[in-house]
């Protein structure tokens, strides 16, 4: 037996909502499940407006845009995510600023983001690693005092909560992804959660290639144009009934990823008394996803050898991301501000389990 790292998880409606997609006779964006998948979003983030997009790379390229990141333009970001957190801002000329994580949590540490406040700081862009929440009342109480923008990247955070509010829902805009590796799947699909109501009606113009063309579609204008700088953003409306057949079952997905989760959990919390790993840390305050189950070994070494091991037997492990600041493209672009205590150390330790 071979235990894939993930295997995507189908409801069962995905070829039904497919095929109703294609008798409807509009495949391309904003169709009847975009809109059917933009609505589930805005219920349950309770965002002011949510925009299906391609991908969440996508998400994050529109909220540069509408944050208005110019050359120069420094975004405070943790080192420890995935690429596309800081290409985002780099392609509109931004200089993302790494700062250190939490090791407990691998999320960024939110009381080093003062000392890293220039007079060209544009943005705070918390990353909600395995769906856990990043601190975010500290996080929102400074970008309120230094008149900052907050991003979330709630790629992995989908179905989360902190304090008992959806993540998306706590900075100006959020960002989703439902890759095959997420929860909620579509192949390749994100999503714009917009909760700062300024940013509505440009957003749409954003994701349709500048164009006022949702505006003429809704009969409030006579025709459209090319009114602002955009590119094409939207997902076919095939991928969306795919995802909308997802997120009728995100309850119950959850479900059963909090299930296995706490098997894991519960299963290996021996080896963590026994000083031989380390498991998550899930704060109080936060209502997790289980996007992610992981272990920390106590070095490298450690971790190369267990993933050989699993490998041996059957088992698909992964670790995960290279922390940005390492990276060729990272020490071009971006510059680490503060000491790199843990991001680097704890990057080599974490290794990711099938779920």
């Amino acid at each position: 037996m071979r235990i894939p790292f993930n295997k995507p998880y189908f409801v069962g409606k995905e070829l039904e909502y497919i095929k109703d997609a294609i008798d409807r006779i509009h495949i391309s964006g904003d169709g009847y499940y975009t809109k059917k998948c933009n609505q589930w979003l805005e219920e349950q983030t309770g965002c002011s407006k949510a925009l299906l997009t391609h991908s969440c790379t996508a998400a994050l390229e529109m909220a540069a845009i509408l944050a208005n990141i110019q050359p120069g333009d420094e975004i405070i970001m943790p080192s420890y995510t995935f690429v596309s957190t800081a290409n985002a801002f780099v392609l509109r000329g931004g200089i993302p600023v790494f700062i250190d994580i939490k090791p407990a949590t691998m999320n960024m540490d939110e009381r080093l983001i003062a000392d890293a406040i220039s007079e060209r700081t544009k943005a705070i862009v918390p990353v909600h690693y395995a769906g856990v929440a990043c601190e975010m009342n500290e996080i929102l109480n400074i970008a309120n005092e230094y008149n900052l923008y907050v991003i979330e990247d709630a790629a992995q955070g989908l179905c989360s909560n902190y304090f008992d509010k959806p993540l998306g829902s706590l900075g100006h805009l959020a960002t989703f992804s439902f890759h095959e590796t997420k929860n909620i799947i579509a192949g390749e699909c994100g999503a714009l959660a917009i909760n700062d109501a300024l940013f509505k009606d440009r957003a749409e113009i954003i994701r349709e290639k500048g164009t006022d063309r949702s505006k003429f579609f809704r009969g409030e204008i006579d025709k459209y144009t090319w009114v602002d700088v955009g590119s094409s953003y939207l997902p076919s409306d095939i991928i969306a009934a795919t995802l909308y057949a997802q997120m009728e079952m995100a309850e119950k997905i959850t479900e059963k990823r909090i299930n296995v989760w706490n098997m894991y959990y519960q299963n290996l919390k021996e080896l963590e008394n026994k000083d031989l790993i380390s498991l998550p840390v899930i704060p109080k305050y936060c209502k997790h996803n289980a996007h992610i189950f992981y272990i920390k070994t106590k070095n490298l070494e450690d971790r190369s050898a267990l993933m050989q091991y699993l490998s041996e037997n059957g088992v698909k492990s992964s670790f995960h991301f290279v922390p940005l600041h390492n990276t060729k493209a990272g020490l071009i672009y971006g510059t680490f501000r503060g000491k790199d205590k843990y991001t680097s150390n704890e990057s080599e330790k974490l290794l990711r389990l099938p779920l």
